[in-house]
């Protein structure tokens, strides 16, 4: 097999193969840099939560559409997603209740609220379409639907990196000269799960996080500077949706969880071969040689 025909013929002979590349690469451009802000804050939990908390209203989507339809489903899981965020931080807010733990709640509810519904009104394919995604039955409506997202999100984080950033690393400083950090807070949350909702049908409501939080780990590993780290998970991430699709198009796999389970691996080799990595720190270091 010559390289054209391993690399290439799949997305020249395949429009679903096209169709699906660019679509990863949107979602990657996207929801890279958002899961360093993710990673920074403590919250990579939290994002997988509010991933489960859209099924809901991504099921009730479906249902009123009657079909696999993502501009019914993606408005349902935005508010779905939405009200789940403003409800925890609500409740963790008023309570004792930390908001990591209010979070895992309500998103413990939403999860087993949307697979109920969609296993009441639907068939056992539509349920396993609905977590699992479907990213090379991708057509040209939602693929301008996840570039929107992409490209809106991308232009928000340029828009208020640097309120984001001291929100992010030292909420107080941004309190004591007058910065709305709430207000910035939550546009961040509507953010992540804008770009949850963009990955819903591609990768499903279960490894939706997965193009967010795999690139970014990566990046803290082999980065130090924030726009190193975010360049480093949108590089991660495109190149693990590429890689991916090719080997889940060769190897006969589904392509999903193909395209995280690269990210997997990468992770795991960066563990030990990233500066940061676990092989540098048992080698000696030559300035500390006699």
């Amino acid at each position: 097999m010559s390289a054209y025909e391993l690399f290439v013929a799949p997305f020249m002979d395949y429009g679903f193969m096209r169709r699906a590349l660019v679509a990863a690469l949107c979602l990657s451009l996207g929801s890279g840099p958002i899961g360093v802000f993710l990673m920074l804050r403590r919250m990579s939990l939290v994002g997988d939560a509010m991933s489960h908390a859209v099924l809901p209203g991504a099921a009730i989507g479906y249902l009123v559409a009657g079909s696999l339809s993502l501009t019914a489903m993606g408005i349902g899981g935005l508010i779905a997603g939405l009200s789940v965020a403003l409800l925890s931080g609500l409740v963790s807010r008023s309570t004792l209740l930390q908001e990591d733990a209010s979070f895992a709640s309500f998103y413990l509810a939403s999860l087993a609220l949307g697979v109920l519904i969609v296993s009441l009104r639907g068939s056992n394919i539509d349920l396993l379409h609905v977590l699992f995604g479907t990213i090379l039955a991708i057509d040209t409506p939602a693929l301008y639907q996840i570039g929107t997202i992409s490209s809106f999100s991308l232009i928000a984080v340029a828009l208020i990196y640097r309120p984001l950033v001291a929100e992010c690393l030292d909420p107080g400083f941004l309190r004591a000269v007058g910065g709305k950090g709430p207000l910035y807070h939550f546009f961040f949350l509507f953010l992540v799960v804008l770009n949850l909702v963009a990955s819903f049908q591609a990768l499903g409501t279960l490894m939706a996080v997965g193009l967010m939080m795999l690139p970014a780990a990566i990046a803290q590993l082999w980065a130090r500077s924030l726009p190193r780290m975010m360049a480093v998970a949108a590089g991660v991430a495109v190149a693990s949706s590429y890689v991916g699709l090719i080997a889940s198009y060769h190897l006969e796999l589904a392509s999903g969880p193909t395209i995280i389970l690269t990210a997997a691996i990468v992770y795991v080799v960066s563990i030990f071969l990233a500066p940061a990595g676990l092989v540098w720190r048992v080698l000696p270091l030559p300035h500390l040689k006699g």
